[in-house]
Formats: C-alpha cells, sequence, structure tokens
C-alpha cells in the first residue's frame, strides 16, 4: 500500500501493480480497492494499475465537508503521481466519478472507459426515491449503519428483502457496514440523473475525452438505455455490449475490452 495527499490533505491510499501506462481504476459505492484486486491483476501484464480507496474507505482518509470536487481531487492526486496524466476506469457510480474527472480535469484523463453508469433516463426502472439522500444522512446521523446498507440494497439496488436478510449474515456485511457512511456520496455524485430525466445528462455534453461506455448483455433495460442517452449527447464515445455480462462483469471479458481501447 501507498498513499498521495489530496489538495484538502487528505491522504488517499492505493496499490500499485503491473508495468506499462497507467489505469486508475475507480469503485463503485460500497467498493474498496481489495474488490479491485482481481481486476488489476489481470491488468497487470499490460498496464500500470492504480487501484486506490475512495476517501472515507478502507485506508484513506476521509475529510469533512464531502464534495464531488474533492474527490476528483483525489484522482489528480493520483494522476500527478502516475507522471501527469492516465487513462481512467470507473464502473457503476464509480464510472460518473470518472466522467466528473474528465470533465474538470481535461486532457490529464487520456481516455475514459464507464461500464453501466446507472442512470434512470426513463421508466424502464422505478426511480431513486426523491428523499433518498435525506433518509440515508438520518441512519447514518442516528448511527443506524446496518439499516444504510439495507436501504441501499433495497431502495437503490432493488434487491429483494429476503436476500439481504441473508446476506446480513455473511461475513462481507460489517464491511458494508464499515463504508456505510459513504453511499451518500455516491448518491451525490450521481445527483438527480437517476430521477428518469435524460435531460440530466446535458452537463456533459463538453466532455471531449475519448470515452467507451459499457454495459452487459444480460443486464436490466435502464443501464442500456441509460448507456445509448450518454452516448447520444457525448461527442466523442462509443458503445460497447459485452454478451451474456451483467453488473458484475467477468475480468477475463472486460479486460481485454478494457486493453483494446486504452492501447487503442
Amino acid at each position: 500500500m501507498r498513499t498521495v495527499i489530496s489538495k484538502d490533505g487528505t491522504s488517499i491510499a492505493f496499490d500499485q501493480s503491473g508495468q506499462g501506462p497507467v489505469i486508475i481504476l475507480v469503485a463503485p459505492a460500497t467498493a474498496t480497492r481489495l474488490a479491485q484486486a482481481s481486476l488489476a491483476a489481470t491488468l497487470a501484464p499490460q498496464f500500470t494499475v492504480f487501484a486506490y480507496d475512495r476517501r472515507g474507505r478502507g485506508d484513506s482518509g476521509d475529510t469533512a465537508p464531502y464534495a464531488v470536487e474533492r474527490e476528483v481531487e483525489d484522482i489528480d492526486a493520483l494522476i500527478t503521481e502516475a507522471g501527469g496524466s492516465a487513462f481512467v476506469f470507473g464502473h457503476s457510480s464509480g464510472a460518473v466519478l470518472g466522467l466528473e474527472a474528465s470533465q474538470l480535469l481535461g486532457g490529464r484523463i487520456k481516455k475514459l472507459a464507464m461500464y453501466e453508469p446507472p442512470f434512470i433516463i426513463d421508466n424502464s426502472r422505478p426511480h431513486v426515491p426523491q428523499d433518498y439522500l435525506p433518509h440515508l444522512n438520518k441512519l447514518i446521523a442516528e448511527g443506524r449503519l446496518s439499516e444504510v446498507v439495507e436501504y441501499f440494497m433495497t431502495d437503490m439496488m432493488l434487491m429483494p428483502a429476503e436476500m439481504v436478510v441473508q446476506m446480513r449474515s455473511m461475513p462481507m456485511w460489517p464491511q458494508l457496514e464499515a463504508v456505510a457512511h459513504t453511499i451518500p456520496y455516491d448518491g451525490i455524485i450521481m445527483g438527480d440523473t437517476m430521477s428518469g430525466n435524460p435531460a440530466t445528462l446535458k452537463k456533459w455534453t463538453t466532455v471531449n475525452t475519448p470515452t467507451l461506455v459499457m454495459v452487459g448483455g444480460a443486464s436490466p433495460a435502464f443501464f442500456h438505455n441509460g448507456a445509448q442517452a450518454l452516448i447520444d449527447i457525448l461527442p466523442n464515445a462509443k458503445l460497447r455490449v459485452l454478451v451474456g455480462q451483467d453488473h458484475g462483469p467477468a475480468d477475463d471479458i472486460l479486460a481485454p475490452v478494457l486493453a483494446e481501447f486504452f492501447k487503442g
């Protein structure tokens, strides 16, 4: 493990592996850098991979107050450590954070790959409740972290309640509780892009970074619809469907696609 210091003084922990052009992996909600280890190992023969703990998770610090711009500064600090430019791959809400970083950091991100940004731009799935963030913050303030995770799983991820009950008895549950206070961060990153309105994506029309937007062929329709809506407004983007994959793509399917895009 190594660390960099972000602009606001927050320590950001990361693991570096491999050799070649640098890829920074931006994790989705609740995931730490350990969840990226398998993908990093698959990419390492061709790339130098930075897998990091987003602020508030794992071994990274968490300086209040939270803002999306601070998370972009964390990525910027990693890019500086990488030599001034890097490729970025983001998964789910981490993909949207990567898009924000591309908008704010410009050419420092050479190419951006996104897997299933969870935009809801129509009625193909229920919209996120309007009080989603206030309710999360209320539960956190009351120390009800297990309920935070449950609410995220059922109302955001749409997991069946009985499945969440089963998850509570698994070894992973305490790890989820440990990062539960950061779940609102991803809600802030998503903003109003899960409200059913495609116009909410237009704030990224000026992102000129070469971008690959991927979606799993076995994933629900709303992922496909959101990905297409993003492609329609980005000036330098293309879409790729990974046949047979869902929201958790297999490393041996995802890694070759990333390598082709980043090295192409």
